[in-house]
């Protein structure tokens, strides 16, 4: 009895502690639990290496939670009686997958901190790295303090995720409302160096856009999905579907992009928007470094801090 009451007291001494702060910070885990980050680092590189896909799926979770409504771990949350939230929105449904390595994360770093400290939102945000850095990107610094949303949306998930079938213009407007640039569509589009998608999301291209597809590229994309049926039958978006590299823009300048959005950006768009893919295509050095600076970027949309929100113990449910 004497343990368990001195558990309780060390778990809300620190999440007390952490919810003092109401800005992101590197080192925010430092005194309260030091050990989280490499807790993390650890499932994820044993995840990747039984499935070297799951790299994609986490960095993916990572894009899509924070495009909704800020970076707030509400993806994960699964629909209850009165709410229905973002898993089964037009984008995710049947396409996001991690929740089980999120789940067996969360449990990791519970054992570690003694205690419900760490946020599932910082726990995609630093899966997200860890996972570019183990498939071959290069490391950046992940800023940490996010609290978890205790409500999701399946609206607001239709509403605020950029599809597979947006024009140019309408990207960038979407990742304008993001308050992201030009220069970040570009360069967070290169996310798409890894994994793969379904063929519900790239026939409508491959059987309607002859102009801008490679004719080798469409003959081998028509063996996978045909006309009608097999929807989910999946094509890599590039190359090296579990390597960071700069595959993915060569592609582009190629006409060999899978996705209608991500052909856009390259004769699609602007002039900008084209000198940006090219520039990357043919300095991949810049493009990682680049790319860590965005996802910094991104992971700084609208977080939850402070006192708001709640660090949930389970990521798929709100605390009781």
């Amino acid at each position: 009895m004497a343990f368990l009451l001195w558990f309780a007291v060390v778990a809300a001494a620190l999440a007390s502690a952490a919810s003092g702060y109401t800005e992101l910070i590197a080192d925010f885990y430092s005194e309260t639990c030091p050990q989280a980050l490499t807790t993390i680092k650890l499932v994820v590189g044993a995840a990747i290496l039984k499935e070297p896909r799951m790299g994609a799926s986490l960095v993916r979770l990572h894009f899509h939670d924070c495009f909704v409504n800020g970076c707030d771990g509400s993806i994960l949350l699964d629909d209850t009686d009165g709410m229905i939230g973002e898993k089964t929105a037009q984008a995710n449904n049947m396409s996001v997958r991690g929740f089980d390595v999120v789940d067996e994360i969360k449990s990791a770093v519970n054992t570690v901190c003694l205690g419900n400290v760490v946020s599932c939102s910082d726990i995609l945000a630093v899966a997200a790295r860890d996972s570019i850095v183990a498939l071959g990107g290069s490391p950046y610094e992940v800023l940490l303090g996010r609290r978890d949303a205790t409500s999701a949306s399946i609206d607001d998930a239709n509403d605020d995720i950029p599809n597979p079938f947006m024009d140019f213009p309408e990207l960038l407007a979407n990742f304008e409302t993001h308050g992201l640039s030009l220069h970040d569509l570009v360069v967070l589009s290169g996310g798409h160096t890894l994994g793969y998608s379904r063929c519900l999301f790239f026939r409508s291209r491959l059987y309607n856009e002859s102009d801008t597809l490679d004719p080798a590229y469409a003959a081998a994309l028509d063996e996978q999905c045909p006309p009608a049926g097999d929807d989910d039958a999946l094509a890599s978006l590039d190359d090296t579907p579990t390597t960071v590299d700069t595959d993915y823009y060569q592609g582009l300048m190629q006409g060999r992009a899978l996705l209608h959005s991500d052909q856009q950006l390259y004769q699609g768009g602007d002039g900008d928007s084209d000198a940006l893919v090219k520039y990357y295509g043919e300095n991949p050095d810049k493009f990682w470094e680049d790319f860590g600076a965005a996802m910094v970027k991104m992971g700084n949309m609208s977080p939850l801090t402070g006192d708001e929100g709640e660090v949930r113990e389970n990521c798929r449910i709100v605390n009781q």
